[in-house]
């Protein structure tokens, strides 16, 4: 069983093989795939799976906090593990999404929060640009 099906055994998510399947999915994209690259990933490897089964999976793990859900201005949701704590630059132009992590920034938001009387707990920052020229 993988960490991931046992954190999902611990929330009480009955482990089903379609369930496996989706997990297994995202648990091997590089990318952050939407629910139609999560169903056609999961239909090519278990043709018996509906775009429902994706759909609900996905939100149970989104609702178990096991997955992010992200928007990136597309109209449309993309997903990924929730299992490190990254960023992501959006290339306006072509959808690309570059994951980066930088110790100055996790400084400077911790400041800008406690220079106005909180504490972080949490965020998510998007930056959106095109490559120069």
């Amino acid at each position: 069983m993988s960490n991931l099906e046992e954190l999902c055994a611990q929330a009480g998510l009955k482990m089903t093989g379609q369930r496996r399947t989706i997990l297994k999915v995202l648990g091997e994209s590089a990318d952050h795939p939407s629910v139609e690259d999560v169903y056609a990933r999961t239909k090519s490897m278990d043709p018996s799976i509906s775009i429902a089964t994706v759909y609900r999976t996905l939100s149970l793990l989104d609702e178990l906090d096991l997955v992010i859900r992200h928007e990136f201005q597309e109209g449309y949701s993309r997903y990924e593990l929730n299992w490190d704590h990254h960023h992501h630059l959006i290339d306006l132009e072509t959808g690309k999404v570059i994951e980066f992590q930088n110790d100055e920034l996790e400084k400077l938001k911790e400041k800008i929060a406690r220079d106005l009387g909180y504490e972080l707990v949490d965020h998510r920052l998007e930056l959106y640009g095109r490559k120069l020229k």
